[in-house]
């Protein structure tokens, strides 16, 4: 079950971890900030593969958590736009000019990785 979301440990060597209830950047988890769980209060990629839970036990997770999580996101982000000195707006722009290029700036990645 969930219980409530946090960022979880992170882990010095960057070690792959699926499931769970501790660590930061695990997929298939519980409560803390990854990819594939559930609870989590916002997405964090540590490069591993992501193992998925069923949508049914995200459904299942009670709505104060989910209200939880959403409110410690939405603080991690804000926290985050000040660490760049960037303002709510200025991340909205970002996002509307970035969401324009994005498909073309993953084919270029493609291009420049198998180049090298």
């Amino acid at each position: 079950d969930v219980s409530s979301p946090k960022h979880g440990k992170v882990d010095p060597d960057n070690m792959p971890h699926v499931g769970g209830n501790m660590w930061a950047g695990g997929t298939g988890g519980r409560d803390t900030a990854g990819l594939g769980g559930k609870g989590g209060p916002y997405r964090l990629d540590a490069g591993h593969r992501v193992y998925q839970v069923s949508q049914a036990e995200k459904d299942a997770v009670p709505e104060e958590v989910k209200r939880a999580a959403r409110e410690m996101g939405e603080k991690a982000f804000k926290q985050r736009l000040k660490e760049i000195q960037m303002s709510e707006y200025d991340a909205t722009t970002y996002e509307r000019f970035s969401g324009a290029v994005r498909r073309q700036v993953q084919s270029l990645r493609v291009i420049l990785d198998n180049l090298q």
